[in-house]
This record gives structure tokens, C-alpha cells and sequence, in this order.
């Protein structure tokens, strides 16, 4: 087995506060496991419970989950009728919102608002974001991203998650899902090419690699004890979505004996976003 030492790991858990579940598996495997940060959606319905653990435990690294797809809006519906649907809510599918945001130049001072009170609301529950990223990664999307590059640096925002899962790896960890890894790897691996010089000019840091899109809720066990040896050198960020349902397995996998014993044993240092300093 290689030696990982001089490797940096985010451990990150998205869509806190999405609900009570949630939040209990994300603050058990901070505390049992080797989870060291969470992604806060503020529009959340468990959002202020969210915000009350992470205070009371100041060693789990938090950021904002920018939720502009399937979540509900933070401002009220009539500020920006172009974002949601007749239901108030913003669109069930993160395609067909990057589309609107695209091709619909009018809804881009309604997008910008949203983002502004994302923001704002981050920063009402108490809490210094440590980072963001974006739910079903939409943080990416070129529209969005404008807006977060020009306001970043208002908003005291130094780290940003780049969503480069390499496919060449992932292939050889996983089995199955192909047309989904590979689709999601070619779409990514241009969005990633055209945001990286965003957020250089912006000044928001980022790691070398991101691994979690690419298992899309089946980041398990198996797959933390495969992923780790190969990991050399760097910084990177390891992310998924436990909870006490569906996606059990992701918390089991986040606490599991093995894992914290392979980390131990690589001499991997757990980190925040927080924790990595200055831009690349």
C-alpha cells in the first residue's frame, strides 16, 4: 500500500438542512466518522436546525448550497416569477433551469436576486461560509457562475468546488451507470475548462480533484477503500449525500471502522475548505 502523506481531504456532506434525516447523519459522521464538512441549502426545511448544530460544533467546516434547481426559492415568489413555476418552486430539473438561465437573458437580474438572498440568509442563520457549491452543481452553469465571480469577493467567499471527477479513475473503481459517467464526466470536464480561469481572476481557491459526481449516490464503503491508495499528493474533495434513508449507505460508508482505519494508515489529513489557505 502507497503512502499518501502530503494529501490534503475535504470530507464534504451536501444538502444540510435539507431535512432532520439528514442533519443527524451528517453531524454522526462528523462525529464518528471522517466527515469534516457540510453544505448548508438555506431554503432548506431543516435549515435553522442546520445552522444550531454547526455552531455547537465548530469543527465541521460549512459552506452555502447554492439551490437554484429542484428546492424552493428563498425569496418570495412574486420578486421572481421568471425562476419558479405556478407551485413557487424552482424547476424540478437542473437542465431545463440551465437552459432558462442560458437563453433568457431577462431572467438574469432575477437569478442574481435569488443568489443575493442565498447569501444573505447564510449569513442571518450565524454562520461565515467556508466555501460553496451548488446543488446538482449548478454552481458551475456559466450564467450562475458570472454572478458568484463578481460578488465573491463582497461576500468574503475564498473557496468554491471545482466538480472535476476524472472518468479514466472512475472507471476503473466502479462498475455500471456508463452512459450517466460518462455523459456527466464530458459535460463537466467542459464546464470545469471554462470556470477555472473564473475563479483564478476571482481569487477562489479550489482542490486539485473532486470525487462524488460520478458515483451519484452510490459512494459506499467499496468504494472510499478503492479510491484512497490511489491518491497521491494534492488537495482534494471527497463528497456525497448521507441520511438516515435512501442514501444510508453514504453515512455507513462516511463512519466506517475500515475507511478511518485506511486514513490513518495513508496519513491522510482531514480537512475543511477552510483549512487550504490561499487561491491556486
Amino acid at each position: 500500500m502507497g503512502s499518501s502523506a502530503g494529501m490534503r481531504l475535504v470530507v464534504n456532506a451536501d444538502d444540510f438542512g435539507s431535512s432532520p434525516g439528514a442533519n443527524a447523519a451528517i453531524l454522526r459522521a462528523h462525529r464518528e466518522g471522517i466527515l469534516t464538512s457540510a453544505s448548508l441549502m438555506v431554503s432548506g426545511a431543516a435549515a435553522g436546525e442546520a445552522a444550531d448544530m454547526a455552531r455547537a460544533n465548530p469543527g465541521l467546516g460549512v459552506g452555502l448550497h447554492l439551490a437554484l434547481a429542484c428546492a424552493s426559492p428563498v425569496l418570495d415568489a412574486s420578486r421572481i416569477p421568471g425562476l419558479v413555476g405556478r407551485d413557487g418552486r424552482l424547476p424540478a430539473s437542473p437542465v431545463v433551469a440551465g437552459l432558462r438561465f442560458f437563453f433568457l437573458p431577462g431572467l438574469r437580474r432575477q437569478l442574481a436576486e435569488e443568489i443575493e438572498a442565498q447569501v444573505r440568509r447564510f449569513s442571518e442563520l450565524g454562520l461565515a461560509p467556508g466555501h460553496m457549491d451548488g446543488h446538482c452543481n449548478i454552481h458551475l452553469h456559466p450564467t450562475v457562475l458570472g454572478v458568484l465571480r463578481r460578488r465573491a469577493g463582497a461576500w468574503g467567499m475564498r473557496t468554491m468546488r471545482l466538480t472535476r471527477d476524472p472518468l479514466r479513475l472512475n472507471l476503473r473503481l466502479d462498475r455500471g451507470r456508463w452512459a450517466y459517467r460518462v455523459s456527466h464526466a464530458l459535460v463537466y470536464r467542459v464546464l470545469c475548462a471554462l470556470a477555472r480561469p473564473a475563479l483564478r481572476q476571482a481569487g477562489l481557491r479550489h482542490v486539485d480533484r473532486v470525487f462524488g459526481l460520478l458515483q451519484n449516490d452510490h459512494l459506499d464503503e467499496g468504494y472510499l477503500l478503492r479510491l484512497l491508495p490511489r491518491l497521491g499528493p494534492g488537495d482534494f474533495e471527497v463528497y456525497g449525500h448521507p441520511d438516515d434513508g435512501p442514501h444510508r449507505h453514504e453515512t455507513d460508508a462516511l463512519c466506517s471502522p475500515r475507511v478511518r482505519r485506511l486514513v490513518g494508515e495513508l496519513g491522510i489529513r482531514l480537512v475543511r475548505y477552510s483549512d487550504l489557505g490561499g487561491p491556486t
